[in-house]
């Protein structure tokens, strides 16, 4: 029997219990009630563990998306296409009318860029791992960028920052991989 099979069984049984004393729950209620019993925030919380104790396959996260809210489609497109040199994935609308939704990527990296309120906030931050960043550097130069390569929060970084017509900041980041393994003065993995 899996871990979660035992749970939902427990969840019975609480349910059962309670009925019989006249406190009616339902059956998610048992449920999170058990799996707050077992010391989990809750019942999805539960499952992923269970999954991993049972020997399911685990969720594989695959990569993050950010979403940047833009309020003009043309400075969007100068920005990220123009300077940047970012291609246009995909553009979607609900009707001619509606706001836009669209992907851009560059090398390994999308970002999506949306018209929607509600969709990111102006002011994010985005950070982008680049290898080669002066050369990014004389790209954007020679497109007339005044951007400068400025050091990063730790000796072995260096950060390129632009904002966006919009106010979001993408940080252009590159990082020098040290010879001993170690992390940067200041950096601490957390204890398990």
């Amino acid at each position: 029997m899996t871990e979660t099979e035992r749970a939902k069984r427990m969840a019975r049984a609480l349910r059962a219990a309670l009925a019989a004393r006249s406190i009616e729950v339902t059956h998610s209620q048992a449920l999170e009630l058990v799996a707050q019993s077992l010391g989990h925030a809750d019942w999805n919380t539960f499952c992923g563990a269970a999954a991993a104790v049972d020997g399911e396959a685990a969720a594989d996260l695959k990569r993050a998306t950010p979403i940047l809210r833009i309020f003009d489609l043309a400075k969007a497109k100068a920005f990220y296409v123009d300077l940047l040199g970012f291609r246009i994935d995909w553009e979607h609308r609900f009707a001619p009318d509606y706001p836009l939704y669209m992907q851009v990527s560059r090398g390994s990296v999308r970002l999506h860029l949306s018209e929607h309120h509600g969709d990111g906030t102006p002011g994010s931050g985005v950070f982008i791992d680049v290898e080669g960043l002066d050369a990014f550097h004389a790209e954007l130069q020679a497109k007339g960028s005044h951007a400068r390569i400025e050091p990063g929060p730790n000796p072995d970084m260096r950060v390129l920052m632009l904002w966006d017509p919009f106010g979001s900041r993408l940080r252009f980041a590159e990082t020098r991989t040290r010879a001993d393994g170690q992390l940067p003065k200041g950096y601490s993995v957390p204890a398990a």
